[in-house]
């Protein structure tokens, strides 16, 4: 199906251009077709490429109660980092993993590509009401449901409780609020920073966009729309720009070691970060255990309650694997199994899909890290607060890399970060003519 990318094209106009748009949820009719699976008593195994944290526990339950089918878990890098072109050689040889780990993002470039197996005929809608509808809803294009919905990355702010009050800091309420505690972290100790500007984090910048309302990308008939030069995103530009040009945050990739050390150390003494950036903290900054705490991002208005999302992915079917129907039985388990989940959320994977889990154990959990504070509840108000219009494009990983080599440009002294972003959007829309699309500049946002 990849030899012909043009016919292909041809063939999915209906497709494409309600890429953007939820379907109509189902309360009844026919029953999915049947789909060949595994004869009785055959024993087979299942190949999983993923790269969340933790997932193996998930994987050895499975296989402990599964004897006939066993997944065979096979850790990749994460989408951006290499993980989807693996995946994208790997269905055009022919051999695709049966279930692979895909961001909610990157779903419409697999889908255009015809890189995704449709769920619909093996049950999922049946299976609707376990997850989250925000969260099953990415992976629904058209007529076609393409993915299990596993977690997400609602935003918030982790923070140094113990030196905000030495430093007498009260969490941000407003983004006025976080540039005067950013001033006021840089005259109590000349060493430290409130937080790090990351130039490598393209999935951090479209969180806050995203938060200040910004709709970067939608569609208007056939026509795709991308709106990421607004007011709005030169808003969370210009801010950052001030904030790194005049020394008040440092400017430095985060998850990676130098930030590791300087929070460990306490030259960095917050973090504008999601859920799973909890598992983060506590893996590589033990010595600091207790003193953390979560608040709800900061605002651009006071009394507002506007929040976002970074991350977020599921479980996918490759086209291609021989047993689609197994693979699905054990995709739904991993994301909706009380025990599986708990797993999942024990190894730091995010903002759970499920339902059941969001709704009770995520929230009452107590974070020794973050001395006992119940984290979630905060996470649970940012999840409900995220403004669910956000669409994706067929190109996203693509506007993803763009987007970083924009940033890195930008701290390089090559122009300033609104800069950068207007010539995403230029590649953004080259990238979707590229593929045969019709672009509209501009919308809302």
């Amino acid at each position: 199906m990849f030899r012909d990318r043009r016919r292909h094209r041809r063939l999915l106009p209906g497709l494409l251009a309600a890429l953007a748009l939820v379907a109509t949820a189902c309360s009844g009719g026919d029953e999915p077709a049947a789909v060949q699976g595994r004869q009785p008593g055959e024993k087979i195994t299942l190949t999983f490429w993923s790269w969340v944290p933790g997932v193996n526990k998930a994987v050895d339950l499975w296989n402990q109660r599964n004897p006939e089918v066993q997944v065979k878990l096979e850790k990749i890098p994460a989408g951006g980092q290499g993980g989807y072109a693996k995946m994208f050689s790997a269905i055009q040889a022919g051999n695709p993993p049966d279930i692979a780990q895909v961001e909610y993002q990157a779903i419409p470039d697999f889908v255009l590509s015809g890189g995704l197996t449709d769920l619909k005929p093996l049950g999922i809608e049946r299976r609707r009401g376990a997850f989250t509808e925000w969260q099953y809803e990415q992976g629904v294009f058209g007529d076609g449901i393409y993915a299990v919905p596993q977690a997400s990355g609602p935003m918030g702010l982790f923070y140094r409780a113990d030196l905000f009050e030495k430093w007498g800091i009260a969490p941000p309420a407003t983004w006025a609020d976080f540039e005067q505690a950013a001033r006021k972290v840089r005259a109590a100790d000349p060493a430290a920073y409130l937080s790090a500007f990351p130039p490598t984090d393209a999935g951090w910048i479209t969180s806050l966009a995203w938060q200040a309302g910004a709709k970067w990308f939608g569609t208007e008939g056939d026509t795709w729309t991308v709106h990421m030069d607004s007011e709005p995103t030169r808003r969370v530009a210009d801010f950052w720009d001030r904030l790194r040009t005049q020394d008040l945050v440092k400017v430095e990739p985060t998850q990676q070691a130098a930030w590791y050390a300087d929070i460990q150390s306490s030259r960095v003494v917050a973090w504008v970060g999601p859920q799973w950036g909890d598992a983060i903290l506590s893996g590589n900054a033990p010595g600091t255990a207790g003193k953390w705490r979560a608040a709800p991002l900061p605002q651009w208005q006071p009394g507002q309650q506007a929040s976002s999302n970074w991350g977020g992915s599921s479980s996918a079917l490759l086209k291609g694997g021989k047993y689609p129907k197994d693979a699905f039985d054990f995709a739904m388990w991993l994301n909706s199994d009380p025990e599986s989940v708990k797993l999942l959320m024990d190894g730091g994977y995010g903002w759970p899909a499920s339902k059941q889990a969001a709704d009770g154990p995520a929230r009452a959990k107590a974070y020794e890290f973050f001395g006992g504070q119940k984290i979630n509840e905060v996470f649970a108000e940012s999840d409900r607060n995220v403004n669910k219009d956000w669409r994706w494009i067929p190109t996203s990983t693509a506007t993803f890399d763009h987007l970083k080599s924009g940033m890195q440009a930008a701290v390089s002294g090559n122009g300033t970060l609104a800069d950068a972003i207007r010539k995403v959007q230029e590649q953004t829309v080259a990238d979707l003519r590229a593929k045969g699309l019709q672009v509209k500049v501009g919308g809302q946002g």
